[in-house]
């Protein structure tokens, strides 16, 4: 999200210049000593670490089936090493704002029926405010597949995302797995007249700024009318993004720091800043249905 410049200006930049992924058939504060090559785990992760996939209740496409690797992939090749179901909120494991933020006291998520939600809202003060869930001090992984189940919100403003970060050392590594922009409009490329996302970014800083940046806008069907799978393979000199198990973007990239898992809903960027037409409330929500990541055999 690289969220200390908010990159509008280098977002329009890098889009103007950009390749379209078309998928119109398709369906659907970290420690000072980073870690390399290996995964990093807490004793607080270990209801994390459970190897079949719990059932959930008229939300996504989970089932009693095993997660045995990630969507499209030769299971063969992975181990499961993260398995969030979201069967209850587990604040051993997440935390409820990102690591310069503290935490705003108006409730805006939850998790019910094996969902978490985040939803966008006004705080006591009447403004719109950021919410981020991250595993940041209690889990990390270096390399591997990374895999989340999401419907995502509409309106103007809001921005919702699924990404790695470190910030351990000076520069801040990040990866975005999936971050959308439902309030750029239909001209925006971003969603459509209603404001209903139709697009998200894959993006990748390697170097924590602008310089050797990575974009690519994955255009799709409108991804608040239902659940899909956004994935990532990181490799040591490669990332691979996949959206519904579907090959979507490739980039020669070097990012040997661990990283952490945030999913958050903020507000800004291509989708400029919400206002008294966003939509308010739980049934406007962010649902993540899970997160899993595997290591590499």
């Amino acid at each position: 999200m690289n969220y200390f410049t908010k990159r509008n200006s280098a977002l329009s930049a890098i889009m103007s210049a950009s390749f379209t992924v078309l998928l119109a058939s398709c369906g659907g504060g970290g420690s000072s000593t980073p870690d390399t090559n290996t995964s990093s785990t807490s004793p607080a992760t270990s209801t994390a670490q459970a190897t079949g996939v719990q059932s959930t209740s008229g939300t996504g496409t989970n089932s009693t089936t095993p997660a045995a690797g990630p969507t499209g992939q030769d299971a063969s090749l992975y181990t499961l090493a993260f398995d969030e179901e979201f069967d209850s909120y587990n604040a051993n494991l997440w935390n409820d704002h990102i690591w310069y933020e503290s935490s705003n006291a108006t409730k805006n998520y939850t998790v019910e029926n094996g969902v978490l939600k985040i939803w966008p809202q006004k705080d006591a003060s009447g403004n719109f405010f950021n919410r981020a869930i991250d595993t940041d001090g209690k889990y990390y992984q270096t390399y591997g597949y990374f895999e989340m189940e999401a419907k995502l919100p509409v309106g103007k403003g809001t921005w919702p995302a699924f990404w790695l970060y470190n910030h351990d050392q000076a520069a801040h590594p990040e990866i975005d797995i999936m971050e959308a922009y439902a309030g750029g409009g239909p001209n925006s490329g971003w969603s459509d007249a209603n404001l209903h996302p139709t697009a998200y970014g894959a993006t990748a800083w390697p170097n924590g700024g602008d310089a050797g940046s990575i974009f690519q806008m994955v255009s799709t069907p409108d991804l608040s009318a239902g659940f899909h799978k956004y994935g990532m393979k990181w490799e040591p000199n490669k990332l691979t993004f996949y959206f519904d198990g579907k090959l979507v973007h490739t980039a020669n990239a070097t990012m040997p720091k661990r990283m952490y898992i945030l999913l958050d809903l903020w507000y800004g960027s291509a989708s400029g800043q919400a206002d008294n037409t966003t939509l308010t409330g739980k049934t406007n929500s962010y649902e993540v249905n899970y997160v899993r990541a595997w290591q590499f055999k």
